[in-house]
């Protein structure tokens, strides 16, 4: 790593450590392409980070359609962390647009442009606009499973599932 980008890591991890970040922070290397726009947390506090629309004219999903939006945003993620792309509550709430593979998983090897597959669940069309908040992002550890085959230890669950523990 070069001085340089050693420096441009220790300037942004200062000026969020000004901003009064209540989180531990990792530095996430990113490109921006055409309309392209830096993730933002809109608090201090906030777990998610904006994502935007990098889109040249509208997009309009009606009821029941998908859409893939791009953001015009390329990363970096350091090994043992991932990138989860995840719904904005007001969308759903107000509009009923989610992400629909929620959450997105982006790989810490992955290096092409991040793309939200969003859904129209509500019952009218939903147009996006170029620059809008479409999704946020979260970064988050990981820890890959070593898998092996052996017999498999007895519970009181045992196989029991979808909804058989009750209603209530």
């Amino acid at each position: 790593m070069s001085s340089r980008e050693e420096s441009g890591k220790t300037s942004i991890l200062r000026e969020i450590t000004e901003q009064g970040s209540f989180s531990p922070t990792i530095a996430i290397g990113i490109t921006l392409l055409e309309k392209g726009r830096v993730p933002l947390y809109a608090t201090p506090g906030a777990a998610g980070a904006d994502l935007f629309a990098a889109i040249g004219s509208t997009i309009t999903i009606e009821p029941g359609e998908r859409a893939l939006v791009p953001t015009g945003l390329k990363v970096e993620i350091p090994p043992g962390f991932e990138i989860q792309i995840r719904p904005r509550s007001g969308l759903a709430l107000k509009f009923g647009i989610t992400v629909l593979n929620t959450p997105g998983t982006i790989d810490a090897d992955y290096r092409g442009e991040i793309g939200v597959i969003l859904i129209n669940h509500g019952p009218s069309s939903f147009v996006i606009e170029a620059g809008a908040r479409i999704a946020q992002l979260v970064v988050t550890p990981v820890v890959q499973g070593l898998f092996f085959v052996k017999e498999l230890s007895t519970t009181e669950r045992g196989e029991g599932g979808f909804g058989h523990t009750g209603s209530d």
